[in-house]
């Protein structure tokens, strides 16, 4: 092959160099040829026309970096090599060159290329450097490729390379990702020297790991911490659902003048829509407007999620309204919002506007659409969604989305559809599949279909409590006690406590949380003289307490005592206190409100003139002039 092609250029060679067009032409395409080679052929043909022009000059103007990518991986390295070693004679000079391509490989889109471009330099004995070796090891923690990552970690040790602490941290990092987590903490223990990277690399894998624990004994232990440990603990808090501890450590952070990133305000975010904990929300905006980050897509859009979970609609709007730029996850975010807030049809308008400018949905959208549909009622406009999954867009339902279906069946009372629903998927149903046809039928009062569904759930989720709660309210709505003694009694011999409720109010930059019944708030005393106040006015417009939801066993005044103590009501009663006339009451509960709870919040609304956000386990209800925007469809 390479004779025909010298042969050829030989040819054009022998042809007088008349200075015409033509020729300057073909002087061109080699000159191109020479930098934009994509082939060992063409490679070949750009060294048989230095051969036969006899300019040995040009080696000295071949672009190595672009022989060594082209000839790296098929099987003419040999004869890369040898030209390298032609033009760069010294082994110095060629290791450099394979580094530069070994480096382009492990930061490409295939790492793995890496990987077999180093087994080359192995075979033909070229001998690495400590920038060989942390190339390879990047390349083995993105894959995961640990065989490889040991025979590196051999080799460092081989070469007597163990005094680079750059390559030891790279060898630490290599065995954090590949999951040998007592590896990593061995290695990093025996480190003759570490530094902040080091620390971060360790404690940030073990955060990933679930082992907060041990992850912030060794953030205690350190001589010095970056901004990037101050955020992998914030970010492990929030990940393993410790939300307050996210946000103690946020203010130690500021307190100790370590300025947030981008990471670090995604993290904080998340910790504040978990609590609701809104004026944190709203100074980290603050910041992030000062400091440019409202711009990245990431933080915006934690920002929406912030906004929408702390019942603050309107800002998440203003803030998707005013983005340079959108991604699917914002459209799907404001959408599952506006679903979330029992705005659905606003929901159904934003996916239309979406949809006419080309934004391809993702399963979240879809998830967020059906919940509108449930929310609202909307039957066939659900069956058409959850049609268009698969149609339209080749979208395999997943398990979210046929819970969304059992949900929006169930609430509309077609409990049989439901049903078969369940019997027909492709896939197990799992504990929320049956939990929303259970939640169906204690709405529409099926206690046959009840049963059927809790036989699934004590097998599938057996420690739920608030399934075996269901059960009895149902019970109870049917007026058969004995089956309600009997889930409690089932309930104490499985060992299965009921979740205590709680709800929570932050105000003036401080979270109050309040249990049924509590006594210990020191406002409590006036929380209770305030309550009776407003309890008078209630009654004097038809309130009349549903004791039905108290599933004790006990006097109709000791129930209409324990109803008045939920905790929702305790902490609206003290918003209603410590907050300015006029402004509204966000509360967040950890179970769903009852019914009783929901009337009262109702009256509250309009005595008070206040607008009443509560968000509990499934949506958020807005209350205002003594109705909510779950229009009774909840």
């Amino acid at each position: 092959m390479v004779s025909s092609v010298i042969c050829s250029l030989h040819i054009q060679s022998s042809v007088p160099a008349t200075p015409n067009k033509k020729n300057t032409n073909i002087e061109t395409l080699r000159t191109d040829l020479l930098y934009n080679f994509k082939t060992p052929f063409e490679l070949k043909q750009i060294h048989s026309h230095i051969i036969k022009t006899n300019n040995n000059e040009k080696y000295s103007i071949l672009p190595l970096n672009r022989v060594t990518s082209v000839c790296a991986l098929s099987c003419d390295f040999d004869y890369a090599k040898s030209l390298i070693q032609r033009v760069s004679p010294s082994h110095y000079d060629e290791i450099v060159i394979w580094n530069s391509c070994l480096k382009n490989f492990a930061e490409g889109d295939n790492p793995i290329h890496a990987l077999l471009l180093f087994s080359q330099l192995r075979l033909y004995d070229i001998r690495p450097d400590t920038f060989t070796c942390s190339f390879v090891l990047k390349a083995c923690s993105l894959l995961s490729h640990l065989v490889t990552g040991s025979l590196v970690h051999a080799l460092v040790e081989k070469l007597g390379f163990q005094s680079d602490l750059f390559l030891q941290n790279t060898i630490l990092h290599m065995y954090a990702s590949c999951g040998l987590t007592h590896v990593a903490q061995r290695f990093f223990d025996k480190m003759p020297r570490r530094d902040v990277v080091s620390w971060n690399i360790i404690i940030t894998h073990l955060t990933k790991q679930d082992q907060i624990q041990l992850a912030h004994v060794l953030f205690d232990q350190m001589p010095k911490r970056s901004v990037r440990s101050w955020t992998a603990m914030i970010a492990g808090y929030v990940q393993c659902g410790r939300p307050k501890e996210a946000i103690r450590l946020f203010t130690l952070m500021e307190e100790a003048g370590a300025k947030p990133n981008e990471v670090t305000v995604v993290a904080v975010l998340a910790a504040c829509a978990d609590l609701g904990a809104l004026d944190l929300g709203r100074r980290v905006h603050e910041y992030l407007n000062k400091c440019s980050f409202g711009r990245n897509v990431r933080v915006c859009n934690t920002l929406i999620d912030m906004y929408i979970k702390c019942g603050c609609l309107e800002i998440a709007q203003k803030v998707f309204a005013g983005m340079e730029e959108r991604t699917i996850v914002s459209w799907s975010t404001m959408i599952g919002g506006l679903a979330m807030h029992g705005q659905g049809e606003e929901a159904l308008k934003l996916f239309s506007i979406m949809s006419r400018i080309g934004i391809r949905p993702n399963g979240v959208t879809f998830v967020g659409l059906l919940h509108a549909c449930s929310h609202m009622g909307l039957i066939n406009e659900g069956r058409r969604f959850f049609s268009s999954m698969t149609r339209d867009y080749g979208i395999i339902p997943q398990i979210e989305h046929y819970g969304c279906m059992v949900d929006l069946l169930s609430r509309s009372g077609l409990l049989q559809e439901a049903h078969e629903f369940i019997k027909n998927m492709p896939i197990k149903a799992n504990g929320v599949v049956w939990g929303a046809l259970l939640g169906g039928c204690k709405v529409h009062k099926n206690v046959e279909l009840a049963e059927e569904a809790i036989k699934h759930l004590l097998v599938l989720d057996p420690l739920n409590d608030g399934y075996y709660v269901v059960l009895s309210n149902i019970y109870a709505d049917a007026g058969r006690w004995e089956d309600t003694a009997r889930v409690r009694k089932l309930m104490r011999d499985q060992g299965v406590k009921k979740t205590p409720g709680w709800s929570s109010i932050s105000v003036d930059g401080s979270v109050h949380e309040f249990v049924a019944g509590d006594a210990t708030h020191p406002q409590t005393e006036e929380i209770y003289e305030k309550w009776q106040e407003l309890l008078k006015q209630m009654k004097l417009r038809g309130y009349v307490p549903d004791t039905k939801v108290v599933l004790l066993d006990m006097e109709e005044d000791k129930k209409e005592h324990v109803l008045y103590r939920h905790s929702e009501k305790l902490a609206v009663v003290f918003g209603l206190m410590n907050t300015p006339p006029g402004t509204p009451i966000r509360i967040m509960k950890n179970l769903r409100v009852c019914e009783d709870c929901h009337a009262a919040l109702k009256l509250i609304s309009d005595i008070n003139n206040r607008e009443i956000i509560v968000r509990d386990r499934n949506r958020f209800h807005c209350f205002k002039n003594g109705s909510c925007s779950c229009r009774e469809y909840w």
